[in-house]
């Protein structure tokens, strides 16, 4: 099977610093801040667990394919390298290599990145050939994702082995100008085609809002609110379900961000990793609220990745609160956790207790 590659090196760096996305903007201030690279990391871990089947590859030049398959130890089974070396790659050069690989003939095209970087793969590929996510954006809102690097690997060799099936994916995206200013609008761009096996890709993010819900919502804020504790911060993850607290709480609250409130009052607004790191670095008591992504059940390293492992390891478990709807807890078998690194997401293993409305719980499993 003739597999093309592709890693967007900067995928998911816009993440930790509270960016929607990652841009240039995002890139240059990653990096003028000391943060490394992401997805290559991700589509080394991929790589390194592939175990069977036999693959050869066509990948990009560099940072998009080239290196990570060398670090994997697996340059000899690269067919052909498309491309120019760059220090610093565009989607224009996604673009380039997506339409390369198809013209070679590739069988399958797996990427590394999120939901921008699917959006200009389907636009390459106009859904002909099937096509694979390695998760490592800011946003992984479509169904053409695995759940971790890990398990895209067991995707690929299922289908290199004849088992596994064709399915259509919804390619969403957010407008990111729009998410910057706090507005969700999810759009669906396309169909592609992807390979699906039970329990390994992810399903597209679920958007619901009934009358119910808001008032499921509110009143899991509101109990939320009367039990929160003078003396703590609370780091608010993003999502209406967690932001029903703007109805009890002192100030503004960003609805697609991380909040920090103390005292029932806004502290910080749409902040990052180094804000919330300074309050936990003094031994600040605090709690993290967080709401499962709907469908996808990811309660950390989706969406939210500004509670980075760093911040996670100044904050024990018990204090993890998670909330979520009915409607929403129903759709989900388990709560999931991927940050990248695998010491935090031993940590956040196991049962949680999810308030699902006013003083009312029912207990799940994060995997």
């Amino acid at each position: 099977m003739l597999v093309g590659f592709i890693v967007n090196p900067y995928a998911g760096l816009g993440g930790a610093i509270g960016f929607k996305g990652t841009n240039e903007e995002a890139i240059e201030r990653a990096l003028s801040l000391g943060y490394d690279l992401i997805a290559p990391r991700r589509a080394v871990e991929f790589l390194v667990n592939l175990r069977g089947g036999d693959l050869r590859f066509i990948t990009g030049a560099g940072l998009m394919g080239e290196y990570e398959l060398a670090e994997a130890g697996l340059s000899n089974l690269i067919e052909r390298v498309v491309g120019e070396r760059k220090s610093r790659t565009s989607r224009e050069e996604t673009l380039k290599a997506a339409w390369e690989m198809v013209d070679h003939g590739a069988d399958v095209l797996v990427f590394v990145g999120g939901d921008g970087t699917l959006k200009d793969i389907y636009e390459a590929t106009k859904g002909g050939i099937p096509v694979l996510g390695v998760p490592s954006g800011v946003k992984v809102y479509s169904g053409a994702f695995a759940y971790t690097p890990r398990e895209a690997a067991r995707i690929l060799e299922s289908y290199a082995s004849g088992r596994g099936s064709i399915a259509e994916a919804e390619v969403l995206d957010v407008d990111e100008d729009l998410f910057r200013r706090d507005v969700l609008d999810l759009r669906v761009y396309g169909v592609v085609k992807t390979i699906r096996v039970e329990g390994l890709l992810q399903p597209s993010k679920g958007l619901s809002n009934t009358l119910d819900d808001d008032e499921n919502k509110l009143a899991i804020a509101r109990y939320l609110f009367e039990n929160m504790e003078g003396d703590a911060h609370y780091i608010l993850g993003p999502g209406t379900t967690v932001k029903a607290l703007r109805h009890f709480v002192k100030g503004e609250l960003s609805l697609l961000g991380v909040d920090v409130i103390y005292g029932g009052a806004v502290l910080l607004k749409d902040t990052w990793e180094k804000p919330i790191l300074d309050i936990l670095s003094g031994n600040a008591k605090a709690y993290i609220v967080v709401s499962p992504i709907g469908r996808q059940g990811f309660i950390f390293g989706r969406g939210n990745q500004q509670i980075s492992p760093r911040v996670l390891r100044l904050v024990k478990k018990d204090n993890i609160i998670v909330v979520a709807t009915r409607g929403k807890i129903r759709e989900l078998e388990y709560l999931r956790v991927y940050t990248g690194d695998e010491e935090i997401d031993a940590k956040l293993r196991g049962y949680y207790k999810v308030l699902v409305d006013y003083g009312m719980y029912e207990v799940k499993k994060a995997i």
